[in-house]
């Protein structure tokens, strides 16, 4: 009788059998992942149902924009973790399902938003697609700083602000006139703030000084990571200013900020809409490494736009809670009690710029208005001859975009800024370019402000193509493009300054509008102003 003589197994086969089972184990592990998501996501649409008959309308949206922001918060996380090559799941079939789902509610979501702009009615003003999003990962230790951005304070004091993942980092900055030599050193403070299932990293402010004018600092936040290089802004004129609105973090911002990189300035001045984040909270993240090149080496003075709002109906999130914790701004020091609207000297107090809220109370008997009024009434134009206001929602504005939405504040502040003599307002909102002529009160006056609309830095949202050509203020709008760019205010001296508006659509910052400007604080206008008024009266 044969005996049966057992065959061994070669260890190829062992291994073969084993990687079968590993994949075998990984797919089963990431399909019931998949289960488990799907019966949550079935879960909170029962819910939603239950509740649907008796919530109101809008509760029933805010608890969908609340939902939308929390997915899209996950999308934009699995996308950057993929970017700097890091594992989501901790399997390969998981990380790949994962990013496939992320690009696909990407898709999603830019569809969407891509079939609203083909379903505008068409007298509507209709915008190209919205622009991809530039992301900017974060490759950073949890204790290096990231979204490095400095802002003046007072006359001779910046404040650096910065973010770190660890909590418990250090709120030091150490500064000095050489690289590597720092001389001196400055403490401050940090916070954190939640948004939802969002907790943002610490979030810290130290302000350093007294600060040489017109002179370049090396400095270091926290103890950690790279050097930062900065210049401080000159004590007496001439100042360059760089103005953009509405910038956002696409291919266009990215260009934008490419051509202001390229060019000497002392200071960028930005009225509203920054990050265009609009809840998605870890873009506000995005948008801070984004500009951090520009924003770690020049001051960046802001205030808010719409897009800063984020506030939520059902949970109540207070509005500006991501700005302001964000973008601290010297309100504190012009005599203001809210970062959403203050003002600053610049060159030595050769100009006195204010920036403004659209979205904060500004009617007459507000505080606003009452602190708008204090502040004008300070300024000594025979020392200060150039008087600069910046605010999102434009006050004069031919282009269908946005018809009227300035309209209340300018018919509560307008009378203020006139009898002031300002000599320009900033203004963003509208996605294009626009120069008015000197204005007051819809009539042109050669006493009152250059209006200027530069609401085209490079949002996601597009540009507003069309003007309305037998607009009421047609006659006082000297210049229209509905392009991408930024403008520069340079102060030359004490009467003149010159504005040059640059396109970006061409290899280089292209001026494609220029005008000089005289100050409405110049003896020859004074008088020429002093005479026109005799004649009214």
């Amino acid at each position: 009788m044969a005996m049966a003589t057992a065959v061994p197994t070669s260890s190829s086969s062992r291994v073969g059998t084993r990687k079968k089972h590993t994949i075998a184990y990984f797919i089963l592990r990431s399909l019931l992942l998949m289960c488990v998501a799907f019966r949550r996501v079935v879960a909170l649409i029962r819910i939603c149902c239950h509740i649907a008959v008796g919530v109101p309308v809008g509760s029933l949206l805010g608890v969908a924009r609340v939902l939308f922001a929390a997915v899209n918060e996950r999308s934009l996380r699995c996308m950057n973790q993929a970017a700097l090559g890091r594992s989501v799941t901790g399997t390969f079939v998981g990380d790949w399902m994962a990013g496939a789902m992320a690009h696909s509610w990407r898709v999603l979501v830019q569809g969407l938003t891509s079939l609203m702009f083909l379903c505008a009615r068409a007298d509507e003003y209709v915008r190209p697609p919205p622009s991809p999003l530039v992301l900017t990962p974060h490759d950073k230790p949890p204790a290096h700083p990231q979204q490095v951005h400095i802002s003046v304070v007072g006359t001779n004091k910046m404040r650096i602000s910065w973010v770190t993942d660890d909590r418990n980092a250090p709120s030091v900055v150490e500064y000095g006139k050489s690289r590597g030599n720092y001389t001196a050193s400055a403490s401050g403070d940090n916070a954190t703030y939640r948004y939802f299932f969002y907790k943002s990293g610490a979030i810290h402010h130290v302000t350093i000084g007294p600060l040489d004018p017109g002179t370049t600092y090396h400095y270091r936040c926290g103890k950690a990571g790279d050097e930062f290089t900065l210049r401080t802004p000159p004590s007496s004129l001439p100042l360059e200013l760089v103005v953009i609105g509405d910038l956002g973090q696409t291919g266009w911002t990215a260009s934008t900020l490419s051509h202001i990189g390229h060019a000497d300035y002392d200071m960028l001045l930005l009225p509203g809409d920054l990050s265009y984040a609009d809840t998605q909270q870890p873009l506000w993240d995005s948008f801070g490494r984004l500009v951090q090149p520009l924003a770690s080496a020049r001051p960046w003075m802001v205030t808010e736009g719409n897009h800063e709002i984020e506030s939520l109906p059902v949970v109540e999130f207070a509005p500006f809670v991501a700005y302001n914790a964000r973008w601290r701004m010297p309100y504190e020091e012009s005599g203001s009690r809210s970062n959403l609207y203050y003002s600053f000297d610049a060159a030595g107090g050769a100009a006195h710029v204010l920036m403004l809220g659209s979205y904060v109370d500004f009617e007459e008997g507000s505080e606003q208005h009452a602190w708008l009024e204090r502040d004008l009434a300070g300024v000594d134009r025979r020392r200060t001859p150039w008087l600069v206001v910046l605010l999102h929602a434009p006050w004069y504005n031919t282009n269908q975009a946005h018809q009227g939405e300035g309209e209340a504040m300018r018919a509560a502040m307008e009378r203020l800024l006139y009898e002031a003599r300002v000599d320009v307002v900033f203004s963003g909102h509208v996605h294009a370019y626009e120069r008015f002529t000197r204005i007051y009160d819809n009539e042109a006056d050669s006493r009152g402000p250059m209006y200027i609309t530069i609401g085209d830095g490079g949002n996601r949202e597009g540009l507003a193509l069309k003007f309305i050509k037998d607009h009421k203020s047609a006659h006082l709008s000297a210049f229209q493009e509905a392009s991408f760019g930024h403008g520069r205010l340079r102060i030359v001296d004490e009467t003149s300054a010159v504005w040059t508006w640059h396109r970006n659509d061409d290899e280089y910052a292209t001026v494609r509008d220029e005008v000089w400007l005289e100050s409405l604080a110049s003896p020859k206008l004074a008088m020429a102003s002093a005479d026109r008024h005799k004649e009214d009266l």
